[in-house]
């Protein structure tokens, strides 16, 4: 039969642009808690914060949280933000159509409101942080604090006046105004004007935007697309049409390429060597995996390559960040994309991969692949491959054994005489021994191949072979072989060439289901169950043990691992990749970094003769380089504490002081429930985002943290406390936070306890001589009834009582009583409508001490105060929502009702207990009532 040669042509190498690379982008609007939708400037700054400048405000983004910053104008035309820039010291910058402003720690002030009374449409820096302020009136220039302001026509409100884009190089600065473009000297500051030779009235090309390569400057208009303007020969010419003449947004990376943002037809990347579109990003329903729309307000490639675009009333869309530590095999002829590989052959210029939807084979040398599926295969499904003496043996799922020749390319049966196992069953697992015997495990047992003659076939019926299919032949460095099989291990004793099974010692895993074996320099057998812990022996099985509890595998379902020249185990399993240093330290691995997907498949990996491991994923062959180290800790940025909320509510940026570059937060007793928020700034998918954290003071060891940016501390006690956290894997990414709880001084509640404890000093006599009196009577009453029918004394019940109160400070029943207490007065008062309501002022009115409350969320309900309250914050909103009060009452107004007060809280919680939204809650519940 013929072999089907998908022949990709070669073609196809010049039809592949320059960024082949896929993206994959990340939406953020109302639900992550965006207060205003139309993004009109984006800015990245030097700590890695992501910027947003809105039709209302500016907007922080760390990759997770957002905080706002609300323009304050007298009118709402003048909040729309233009740009944003950034000084030394993390100082920023701020142009709206109502002026020039600064951002503080938490307001954005305006500056100069008397100098520059209008709009300001863009700002500039020079290597000395002076500031070129572009305005409805002219120039201005920011410099130490004063400003200088220069017109290039006399009078303020001619045309020319009317910035609307600066570029700066040099000594020389460009400015397109509603007059044209000019050029200014900054010695001599004398504008030049340059006549558009497209046109003879340069209002009508309604100029928005200016960047230069080159010797070309390129400007973007609002009805003619964009222009290049030569800067020798000072000619204008129209350039390369991107499908819309409304350009919103235009920057570049220096060099080459342009990055263009249109109103109406996306985004698109122009080479100006090639005058062409090379990449295009637009709205694309049928995919799903481009923009959200097409009309983009906003565009920013920043320094780490991620693509971030604005857009009109639907918020941010942008490029989630992978460090290409991991990469999908792929060429210009083939592709292992989305294929779910189940095994791997790697040889010199060439690769074998098998999977449920059959065999590829890839000719690196002549640059072909080759596909074997059905009807070549009488099974598409290929479950384990071995290299043996220039031949790839190929074990199948119902279709049998073949052999591929990698000299001829030809795939033929393997024992066509034998059609069980070897062309109607199952082949589970091949491999070799030292000898260079061919074993191979089905479902009708073990057999043994010497130089392609069958030597051996051991079953249940002739050996001590456990029954049921094969799915692991392993051997150890002693040479044993070790066979797992459906129902258990045997071990093959190579001195006797028989199967052994009574040598187990008690405790091992020899009875489970073993679908994975491996074993390390250091001589240690692991062995990868069906389901449950992994199991840990050396090989003579003296010593073995399972994998200690609490670690990232609990739960998952090991695949395979391998040992790289570090002597660290790569663990891959059904839901993630880890990196074990056989102790206690364990590093996930994600899309983040690479991984197409959490799913791994029991397929084993290979190293390959220059160093790089192979490993087989559910959607694709992923490789690690050599030089992954290198490329690990690719981003720079330290980790950043974007905000503390101390009982619930945010800690401004004045309650933050720093001290010897750590910041530092004062508490007094009663703030004690601290949650710390934090980045890392890889802007990937957060569910992928994994910290590594420790509190000196509470937490003993680092811990580990992923799928959250943040960490709440409760019931902290006085003293000194130092909170460090940092991206996995990189100590260089490590920053602090002193935490000072103070020890406070009630003076009215001493002069209370003071009064109190002469109360009672009176009446002490009065007590002691009534306690005396019904001493017997107290000790009876509280005997447990079975202490009491069974006649033990008073001693007992006294050490009962004792022993039970060791463990807890209050009775059950007590918190029994409690609990209903709270939820009737949760019911019908309602206090949590309260958005300041602290956990002491709930024990004020449930009349308990706020210790005696904490201790009933803590060790009794086992429940977080804060979750429970907005637990019925939520539902609350709910009962609103039920009775249609969300037609009378914006969404804002009803979360106050309800007791939030952050938008972005009440957003986060509810979806996390609901997994939608708010308003995708209102539409559904909506939907039903039609």
């Amino acid at each position: 039969m013929r072999d089907r040669i998908i022949n990709y042509i070669l073609l196809l190498m010049f039809c592949i642009p320059v960024y082949s690379q896929s993206y994959i982008f990340r939406g953020v609007s109302g639900t992550e808690g965006l207060s205003d939708l139309v993004i009109s400037t984006l800015y990245k700054d030097s700590c890695g914060y992501v910027w947003m400048g809105t039709a209302t405000s500016v907007e922080r983004f760390d990759g997770v949280h957002l905080k706002h910053y609300p323009i304050y104008a007298s009118s709402e035309r003048w909040k729309w933000v233009n740009a944003i820039i950034e000084t030394s010291g993390n100082q920023l910058w701020v142009g709206t159509d109502g002026g020039f402003w600064q951002i503080g720690q938490d307001r954005v002030d305006r500056i100069a409101p008397d100098v520059i009374r209008n709009g300001v449409r863009s700002i500039v820096k020079d290597d000395k942080d002076i500031l070129y302020i572009g305005s409805e009136t002219g120039l201005h220039i920011y410099k130490d604090g004063k400003i200088e302001t220069v017109l290039l026509e006399n009078n303020s409100f001619s045309s020319a006046n009317f910035i609307v884009g600066l570029h700066l190089e040099g000594e020389r600065l460009w400015l397109i105004t509603r007059n044209g473009l000019y050029s200014m000297n900054l010695k001599d500051r004398k504008p030049v004007h340059y006549a558009n030779n497209l046109t003879e009235k340069e209002a009508l090309f309604s100029y928005r935007n200016i960047t230069r390569i080159d010797s070309t400057l390129y400007l973007g208009t609002m009805e003619h697309g964009i222009l290049s303007f030569d800067i020798r020969t000072h000619e204008f010419r129209h350039y390369v049409d991107v499908g819309c003449n409304i350009i919103r947004s235009l920057s570049c990376d220096g060099k080459d390429v342009l990055y263009v943002g249109t109103d109406g037809n996306g985004v698109h990347f122009i080479s100006t060597k090639q005058n062409k579109i090379i990449r295009s990003f637009d709205y694309n329903p049928e995919n799903g995996k481009g923009l959200r729309s097409n009309s983009v307000y906003s565009l920013l490639v920043d320094r780490d390559g991620l693509i971030w675009v604005g857009l009109c009333q639907l918020g941010l869309d942008y490029t989630v960040y992978q460090s290409g530590l991991f990469s999908i095999y792929s060429t210009p002829y083939f592709t292992s994309k989305d294929i779910p590989v189940r095994t791997i052959f790697i040889g010199k210029e060439e690769k074998l991969i098998g999977s449920r939807n059959g065999l590829f084979y890839i000719d690196e040398r002549n640059g072909h692949a080759i596909k074997y599926s059905s009807p070549q295969l009488r099974s598409s499904i290929i479950s384990c491959s071995y290299a043996l003496q220039g031949k790839v043996y190929i074990g199948t799922y119902g279709g049998g054994m073949y052999v591929f020749d990698r000299e001829t390319k030809k795939i033929d049966d393997f024992e066509p005489g034998r059609p069980m196992p070897f062309v109607n069953g199952h082949i589970f697992c091949i491999t070799a021994d030292k000898d260079h015997n061919l074993w191979i495990g089905t479902s009708n047992g073990v057999y043994r191949y010497k130089d392609g003659k069958l030597s051996k076939h051991f079953s249940s019926d002739n050996s001590h072979l456990p029954e049921g299919n094969i799915y692991v032949i392993y051997f150890d460095s002693t040479l044993k072989g070790w066979i797992c099989t459906e129902n258990g291990i045997c071990i093959w004793d190579p001195l006797s060439d028989s199967m052994k099974t009574g040598v187990f010692p008690e405790g091992f895993v020899d009875k489970e289901k073993i679908c994975g074996m491996y074993e390390d320099s250091d001589h240690q057998l692991y062995f990868l169950p069906y389901k449950g812990d992994i199991f840990i022996s050396d090989v003579s099985m003296s010593r073995f043990r399972k994998m200690q509890a609490n670690t990232p595998l609990e739960g998952k379902d090991a695949m395979f691992m391998i040992e790289d020249k570090e002597g660290w185990l790569w663990i891959a399993t059904n839901n993630g990749l880890y990196r074990y240093d056989k102790k206690d330290t364990f590093i996930p691995y994600s899309f983040a970094d690479g991984i197409p997907g959490p799913v791994f498949l029991a397929c084993n990996p290979v190293i390959d003769e220059s160093g790089v491991i192979w490993f087989g994923n559910a959607r694709g062959l992923i490789g690690l380089s050599v030089d992954w180290k290198n490329e690990e800790n690719k981003l720079d940025y330290k980790t950043v504490i974007s905000a503390v909320h101390v009982n619930g509510q945010e800690v401004p940026g004045a309650g933050l002081t720093v001290k010897d570059g750590v910041r530092e937060l004062s508490l007094d007793a009663s703030q004690n429930n601290v949650t710390i928020y934090f980045s890392g700034f890889t802007f990937t998918d957060p569910a992928y985002m994994a910290y590594e954290y420790q509190m000196e003071g509470v937490d003993k060891d680092w811990r580990v943290l992923t799928g959250k940016s943040e960490v709440t501390y409760y019931d902290l006690s006085s003293g000194n406390y130092l909170f460090k956290v940092r991206r996995m894997g990189n100590p260089k990414s490590e920053t602090c936070l002193r935490i000072h709880m103070q020890i406070s001084v009630n003076w009215y509640g001493y002069g209370i306890t003071l009064a109190v404890i002469i109360l009672a000093a009176l009446s002490a006599y009065y007590l002691w001589k009534r306690k005396l009196q019904n001493k017997e009577t107290a000790r009876f009453l509280h005997v447990p009834e079975e202490l009491r029918l069974s006649g033990k004394g008073m001693e007992d019940a006294d050490l009962s009582m004792e022993e039970k109160y060791k463990t807890s400070n209050f009775s059950e029943e007590e918190c029994k009583r409690l609990t209903e207490k709270l939820k009737k007065v949760m019911r019908e008062e309602k206090p949590y409508t309260n958005p300041e309501l602290k956990i002491a002022d709930l024990a004020s009115i449930i009349g308990v001490p706020s210790y005696t409350l904490s201790y009933l969320f803590n060790q009794y309900l086992k429940r977080n105060y804060y979750d429970y309250i907005n637990d019925y914050r939520i539902a609350e909103f709910k009962s609103l929502v039920s009775k249609g009060e969300h037609t009378r009452y914006t969404l804002n107004a009803l979360m106050e009702l309800c007791g939030f007060s952050s938008r972005t809280s009440f957003f986060r919680y509810f979806k996390k207990v609901n997994g939608i939204t708010p308003s995708e809650y209102i539409k559904s519940l909506e939907d039903t009532q039609k």
